[in-house]
């Protein structure tokens, strides 16, 4: 399974910027899809995940400005990202949670993340 992100880049502090992560390989199923990120000498954080019956969560400091959004028939998944503050400077990263065949346990895949950076 594969995770390719796209959409990173530099924008400035106000601007919006969409990412998009498209999943192929072996895949069954798929439940979970989301965003996570991670700024230099801090933690992973979430960002937004949705599941497969519809259901959104949003990190804390990124509601009411990013939206997640998923195709489940193309497997793909992007993230809409408006009024972008330098903080949102991060490396963002794509995930799925993916059952591989029917007797499949569901596994967690990652992207290999994608740069986005808010400056003036």
């Amino acid at each position: 399974v594969q995770l390719q992100a796209s959409g990173g880049g530099l924008v400035q502090p106000g601007g919006s910027l969409s990412l998009s992560c498209a999943v192929s390989g072996n895949i069954f199923s798929l439940n979970a899809m989301g965003w996570y990120r991670q700024a230099p000498g801090k933690r992973r954080e979430l960002v937004a995940t949705s599941t497969s019956d519809g259901y959104t969560n949003y990190g804390d400091s990124v509601k009411g400005r990013f939206t997640i959004s998923r195709d489940n028939a193309k497997k793909t998944v992007g993230l809409q990202m408006n009024s972008l503050k330098p903080e949102d400077t991060a490396v963002y990263y794509c995930t799925a949670e993916v059952k591989r065949h029917l007797f499949a346990a569901m596994s967690d895949f990652w992207g290999q993340g994608t740069l986005v950076t808010v400056s003036s």
